[in-house]
């Protein structure tokens, strides 16, 4: 989606990695059972949520205008930065897509779940840390090896050192019951440990035994306008449905240079070129992680106190909560027309667009408040539930997501005097949207006869 850079891959950086030869084994994840496969599938979809998460953030910090510091051909540049930044996010949603597509065609459900942010370090393998950056070197190098190709020699930034290696089981893998995440290095490996899992599953349980879930649940361009969205329903769907998350992200086997790996390294060299340039030059706000309220976590984080920053927040994290209540009715309907699931697809995805990216844009040029002085707030995507976003029933849940969006609006709407003239009329603009996308809902919530 993102535009390649003037730097391309012609950067300092790129031809290093282009050079460097070699590539290490990397650890072999294993999965041998159905359960320990819907496990390991629902962490991926929550490592793809996170960092999705996490491009979106760098996306929201970066400046947009002369206003704030920039030259012209600065501002060309932090734009286009922007849009790569956010085709990677919505890749990172497709991917996201994907994962679930995957559950629901190995019998399990979907999976929206995830941690708050900060991510507790010990979470994911020691060498998956998921923090929200705002643009800049550590963020790019940071994703870039998230993203970097299995075996590549490419080092994380500074302060993302691995915190240790799993412990190894101390049973037999193949006689285990209870399902637990093993390490693994990239997330490419990840994936490709889930694509040997369902060659060795198919293989001992058949492929029709293995491939349980109803085709008709299966997600595809039909509805999310992603020719890439593939309905899983064999072994070779499957493996298709991970190629295309492995070489978007990595590379196809090694060809990483288009990929989210490739355009990040662009990236970077750009930034690091124009920096040595122009010693002065700050591409990105100057943004904090924030939470409304205070966190559970023992990792400090700023808490927003300024009114109209924490209207704004809260505002985004109610549209991010009512955006995965959509996805997952849509990904365990039951009743639902092919009409109605079209229109929770239009709906979940416009919100992303409508909603959410201008909120996170708002409230990164908004105060924390004045305990923070010089910094302003980053959007960290709160979710108030532990659990999953699946509401069970049909016509409740379609009154309850039509109805949460009203009240969001209305929330917009009454932002009186909490609320700066900066801030005035993105909530106005959003609050027209949430109505639109509720009125939306309440007109396919009944099927046409």
């Amino acid at each position: 989606m993102g535009d390649e850079s003037p730097v391309g891959l012609r950067g300092p950086l790129a031809h290093v990695l282009e050079t460097r030869g070699g590539r290490d084994a990397a650890g072999e994840l294993h999965i041998e059972h159905r359960e320990a496969l819907i496990y390991t599938l629902g962490k991926a979809a929550e490592i793809e949520q996170l960092i999705m998460l996490t491009y979106l953030f760098a996306s929201f910090s970066l400046k947009t205008t002369e206003a704030e510091g920039l030259t012209a051909d600065q501002v060309a540049v932090t734009k286009r930065w922007r849009k790569t930044l956010s085709g990677i996010a919505e890749q990172e949603m497709l991917h996201l897509a994907i994962v679930q597509n995957l559950l629901t065609a190995v019998g399990g459900g979907p999976r929206f779940a995830r941690p708050n942010f900060p991510v507790p370090p010990h979470i994911y393998p020691a060498g998956v840390q998921i923090q929200l950056l705002p643009f800049g070197d550590a963020a790019l190098q940071h994703f870039a090896y998230l993203e970097r190709p299995m075996g590549m020699a490419f080092d994380d930034a500074e302060g993302f050192e691995a915190l240790g290696r799993a412990a190894p089981a101390v049973f037999d893998a193949d006689d285990e019951i209870a399902p637990h995440l093993e390490d693994f290095d990239t997330i490419g490996g990840l994936y490709r440990a889930i694509e040997t899992g369902i060659d060795r599953l198919a293989e001992r349980l058949g492929p029709d035994r293995l491939f349980v879930g109803p085709p008709a649940a299966q997600a595809t361009e039909d509805h999310f306008r992603w020719p890439e969205l593939v309905a899983v329903t064999d072994v070779a769907s499957a493996r298709r449905a991970i190629d295309t998350i492995v070489e978007q992200g990595e590379g196809a086997r090694g060809e990483w240079r288009d990929a989210h790996f490739g355009r990040l390294i662009g990236m970077l060299d750009e930034l690091r070129a124009m920096q040595l340039a122009d010693p002065g030059f700050e591409p990105a706000r100057p943004v904090v992680p924030a939470h409304v309220r205070p966190s559970l976590r023992s990792t400090p984080t700023p808490v927003v106190t300024d009114p109209g920053t924490a209207r704004a927040m809260d505002l985004l994290n109610v549209v991010n909560e009512v955006l995965l209540q959509l996805l997952s009715r849509y990904f365990a309907h039951t009743e639902e027309t092919e009409e109605q699931l079209g229109v929770l697809a239009d709906v979940a995805v416009g919100l992303m667009y409508t909603a959410i990216l201008p909120l996170g844009t708002a409230v990164s040029k908004l105060s924390i408040g004045l305990e923070y002085p010089g910094v302003t707030a980053g959007a960290t995507f709160e979710l108030f539930y532990d659990v999953d976003y699946l509401l069970p029933h049909r016509r409740a849940a379609w009154v309850l997501m039509e109805e949460r969006l009203r009240e969001a609006a209305g929330f917009a709407t009454r932002c009186r005097a909490a609320c700066s003239l900066e801030l005035m009329g993105p909530l106005a603009k959003v609050a027209a949207a949430l109505e639109r996308s509720a009125d939306q809902l309440a007109a396919a919530a009944t099927p046409s006869s």
